[in-house]
């Protein structure tokens, strides 16, 4: 027979609510979350390359609606820089867990260290990338619209 005062007194686990996140278990749940971004991303652009090579007409009417809507535009870039951020930080905090696996690093002073210098660092890259792309796309004067598909368009 078990004891129920023994039961009611047993701690309970603690919930999301009063748990403090740490940066390690924070980093860990965003390397998780990047992962799944990196991978969704992947399909995306996997199905822009298919329908590119099979139906390039229906890609270019994309374009231009992408190019006449500014909504789509914005929400397009901010997905594509979210994809950037999250392919910098997968990747480094990936070396950072290659170091974990030769045993360096547990220590927690040192696990909060990297975790800030790969959460820093993937801003950095990431920030740093589009600067460098929108720098060169600037003094190439590439349209990422072709001329040719917007005239079609207003004929």
């Amino acid at each position: 027979m078990k004891n129920n005062s023994m039961e009611k007194n047993r701690p309970i686990s603690p919930h999301l609510s009063v748990y403090k996140l740490q940066i390690t278990s924070g980093l860990s749940i965003l390397h998780r979350i990047t992962g799944a971004y990196l991978y969704f991303g992947l399909v995306i652009f996997a199905w822009l390359i298919f329908t590119l090579v099979y139906y390039p007409d229906s890609l270019e009417a994309f374009i231009v609606t992408l190019g006449n809507n500014i909504f789509l535009k914005i929400i397009s870039k901010l997905m594509l820089f979210g994809w950037t951020f999250a392919l910098f930080y997968h990747q480094l905090n990936g070396l950072r867990h290659l170091f974990w696996d030769i045993g360096k690093g547990f220590d927690l002073k040192t696990a909060t260290r990297t975790g800030w210098l790969v959460f820093i660092l993937a801003i950095m890259l990431t920030f740093g990338s589009w600067f460098l792309a929108c720098k060169y796309y600037s003094a190439q004067n590439v349209d990422v619209i072709p001329e040719a598909v917007i005239i079609e368009e207003n004929e």
